[in-house]
């Protein structure tokens, strides 16, 4: 067929060949034509994009860039208007505000950026997040998201493998609170399954059981299910911050000689300040025992099972009912990929979340409905998260995953023995994965250590040091108080856009920006 036939038979599809078409009204509103041109929000997009790149992308991962151009709330607030109001603004101005808002926004991508359990790019993974975002679909159903339904599900097949699953179930949620929040609402469901109609009427009082180093969403999912902040029970752990088993035992039996229905442990690979990995058979010997829900937040540290160095870290976790499991984190594949895996191929997740409504999930489709996931979440529209981990897979293959694991081991392993050929450099505890907790000693308190009022002098210098680093835009490092110990750094090396000079610069920061206190 010529363009030419194609465009009149376009045209006569449209009903609109050869002739002008009369302008309808209603209410008031002319219907004729389109609301916006898209000529002019293409020449918006592509003008805005390169903005991105040269802003957010490419000075993002300028080591000679700052990682951040603090300003005060109040005036930052002022410098970029946020106000909005009833007219629009022109072409150049939403230019500006594109690269006001990269200028002022700190680069997570930046070599020098140690702040967060995730930093970085992958190039490939951030293509993905743009294609994403341009086709815009909602992940519930095989019409409307077909690529991405199948797409889905092979990575979480593949993600299952390597947890050594054969066959399972599983969804990727919006962030690993939510996947530990699904753990606990499943564990509940197969102890209890009337639950689901009768609600908190159905069920007795129930006990949780997880380490004083889990992560605070295992007390926020019991605070949103009913279960109570009362009856998560926190284990016992070690000085390097893992679990006890023997004390898991005890107190399930504790639990239940007090009326507790226990029905849950979760477990941590990799908590969140020191890097724990709890010792998965023997937590698992004790829920066999008891025969309760087995759930492993490895939101962290799942990604080690990718090495064949350091998965010994995660030894057992093919015993787990559950998984959460968060690739945006070591694995870069950008915010957020957060799976959540299950053993059950029975269909319980679908079981315990399914709302059968008809407007999605209609009986008499002309497709294998089995295709459609949607009523697996709880939610109604589901961002595809799939996409971006994928093609970033696809790119650098399990070999190349692999090496940024070991690589951020690598890092960790070079910082801590350099640190100990360094006056003022402290460990917390020797780590156990690739979070390096520490004090930095200035030179005024050492040799003072275990007189009066050396802890609060201490607590004081972390706060400062970070401080200075963010308003300088030099680098950003965390730091926290915890349990008994005085504000200390937690540093995580990930990026693959990492050298030995950051490592090295990263040290030297320190001790400059801290000598004087």
């Amino acid at each position: 067929m010529s363009n030419s036939t194609a465009s009149r038979a376009f045209a006569n599809l449209n009903g609109s060949a050869g002739r002008q078409q009369k302008a309808v009204t209603v209410d008031g509103v002319t219907l004729n034509g389109p609301l916006s041109d898209n000529r002019d929000g293409e020449r918006f997009l592509e003008d805005a994009f390169q903005i991105i790149m040269n802003e957010a992308v490419k000075k993002g991962t300028d080591v000679t860039e700052k990682v951040c151009d603090w300003k005060e709330p109040g005036k930052l607030r002022e410098m970029l208007d946020l106000e909005l109001r009833e007219t629009g603004e022109n072409h150049e101005r939403l230019l500006q505000r594109c690269h006001d808002v990269a200028k002022y926004s700190v680069k997570t991508s930046h070599p020098r950026f140690f702040n967060q359990l995730f930093a970085g790019l992958d190039h490939h993974s951030l293509a993905g997040r743009f294609l994403t975002e341009a086709l815009n679909s909602s992940q519930y159903t095989y019409e409307v998201a077909p690529v991405f339904v199948l797409m889905e599900e092979v990575v979480l097949s593949t993600l299952r493998s390597l947890i050594g699953w054969d066959s399972g179930d599983g969804i990727f949620c919006p962030g690993g609170s939510i996947s530990n929040l699904y753990a606990m609402n499943l564990a509940r469901y197969r102890a209890f399954p009337e639950v689901k109609q009768r609600g908190l009427w159905a069920v007795p009082r129930l006990a949780v059981f997880t380490s004083k180093e889990c992560h605070y969403s295992v007390g926020k999912s019991a605070s949103v299910l009913g279960v109570g902040l009362q009856n998560v029970h926190p284990v016992k752990v070690d000085e390097r911050g893992v679990m006890i088993p023997e004390d898991l035992d005890e107190q399930i039996e504790k639990a239940k000689s007090q009326g507790s229905v226990p029905f849950l442990v979760s477990a941590t690979s990799g908590t969140t300040i020191l890097g724990a990995f709890d010792p998965l058979d023997k937590i698992a010997d004790v829920c066999e025992k008891h025969k309760l829900w087995f759930h492993v937040d490895a939101a962290w540290g799942g990604s080690a099972l990718l090495s064949k160095k350091h998965k010994h870290l995660l030894k057992g976790i093919d015993r787990a009912d559950s998984v959460a499991w968060n690739p945006h984190k070591m694995l870069m594949a950008g915010l957020q990929s957060s799976a959540f895996l299950m053993k059950d191929s029975s269909g319980l997740l679908k079981q315990c979340h399914s709302a059968n409504a008809t407007y999605l999930f209609q009986q008499d489709k002309f497709y294998d409905m089995s295709y459609d996931t949607g009523d697996k979440s709880i939610q109604c529209g589901r961002k595809v998260d799939c996409l971006k981990l994928w093609l970033m897979w696809k790119a650098t293959g399990t070999l190349g995953l692999e090496q940024r694991v070991d690589r951020a081991f690598a890092y960790t392993r070079y910082l801590v023995e350099e640190m100990k050929k360094r006056g003022g450099f402290q460990l917390v505890v020797e780590p156990q994965f690739v979070n390096l907790c520490f004090w930095y000693v200035p030179p005024s308190l050492r040799g003072e250590e275990g007189s009066e009022g050396y802890q609060e002098k201490l607590s004081k210098v972390a706060p400062t040091i970070k401080e200075r680093m963010v308003k300088k835009g030099s680098m950003m490092v965390g730091y926290q108080p915890h349990q008994d110990k005085v504000n200390f750094f937690r540093l995580v090396v990930i990026s693959p856009q990492i050298t030995r000079a950051d490592l090295d610069f990263f040290l030297d920061e320190i001790e400059s920006l801290g000598r004087d206190l």
